[in-house]
């Protein structure tokens, strides 16, 4: 398997978060525990099936892509998508998937007050910058409103609960 650093360079989160969350999928939810199929091998690993749900969410991955990386076929990757979405609102729905109550906000508003943003609950702020050297196949894959290649910068200031 992979080293820590190798492991959050590669899913974005440590081994340990993505552990929890893979526990707390197959308690819920049966389809993530691994099972063996009529000739007594084993079918898709609780890994294959929650990598494949992550990657399409996080990076917007076509579910028929999991097939080369995952080896996981596309019916296997929207299935294991939808389970793991409703898995994920009704098991952390409660804590993580709601709006700040008083006590969040009071948190929120103090840790901004102490590193000198008073008042700011969360901000995003978008620039689009013109791409003088795009290359020529990418541009119209990148051309913006004006009809010429740009480039979105997006800046978020926000605070971890």
């Amino acid at each position: 398997m992979y080293n820590e650093s190798m492991f959050k360079r590669r899913f974005l989160m440590s081994r340990r978060l993505f552990l929890r969350i893979m526990e707390s999928v197959q308690q819920h939810d049966n389809y993530f525990v691994q099972k063996v199929n009529a000739l007594g091998r084993p079918r898709l690993y609780p890994y294959q099936k929650i990598t494949a749900a992550i990657r399409i969410i996080a990076y917007g991955m076509a579910s028929d892509s999991m097939d080369e990386y995952i080896k996981i076929g596309e019916s296997d990757a929207i299935e294991s998508l939808k389970r793991f979405s409703w898995a994920m609102v009704e098991v952390f729905g409660d804590r993580y998937l709601r709006s700040p109550n008083d006590e969040d906000i009071e948190r929120i508003l103090l840790i901004g007050k102490q590193r000198g943003f008073q008042g700011m609950l969360g901000s995003l702020d978008c620039m689009y910058w013109k791409w003088k050297n795009c290359p020529t196949g990418w541009a119209g894959q990148y051309a913006g409103h004006s009809g010429k290649p740009t480039i979105i910068s997006e800046a978020v200031a926000d605070y971890e609960l």
